[in-house]
């Protein structure tokens, strides 16, 4: 039986969910179907994307792909970052701790505060007017 060379985890964030599976390969990163230059076009986005592999120096060492659905494209960029931080561990359990240091094994709890009713927004109230 030949040993498991496919890892595959799901990372969230606001709206966005992130499948990933992660490849032994060289590393290429896939993001529905295209490369993740052409997925992710802010700079910021690929930068978060790639965190947990530069930390741990496997860069080249994994190929990941990603399906990845709802929310924008920033939520969708951290929601791929903690999938790939817990396809990493799964890999490379010794990775744990430095990952963790990072803080990119938590998954960011804040979301979208619903719109009450009476008011504009979820905080925003109505204008007041005296007269």
């Amino acid at each position: 039986m030949e040993a498991v060379t496919r890892y595959s985890a799901v990372g969230r964030r606001k709206e966005s969910v992130a499948r990933i599976r992660l490849l032994v390969g060289k590393g290429e990163i896939t993001v529905n179907s295209r490369p993740y230059e052409k997925y992710f076009l802010r700079e910021t986005d690929r930068i978060i994307v790639k965190q947990p592999l530069l930390v741990t120096n496997s860069a080249a060492k994994y190929d990941v792909v990603a399906k990845l659905c709802g929310g924008g494209l920033t939520g969708q960029a951290g929601a791929m970052r903690l999938g790939i931080s817990r396809a990493l561990i799964q890999a490379e359990p010794e990775l744990k701790d430095v990952l963790r240091k990072e803080g990119y094994l938590t998954r960011d709890p804040r979301a979208k505060e619903r719109k009450k009713y009476g008011q504009k927004g979820a905080r925003k109230r109505f204008q007041w007017t005296k007269r």
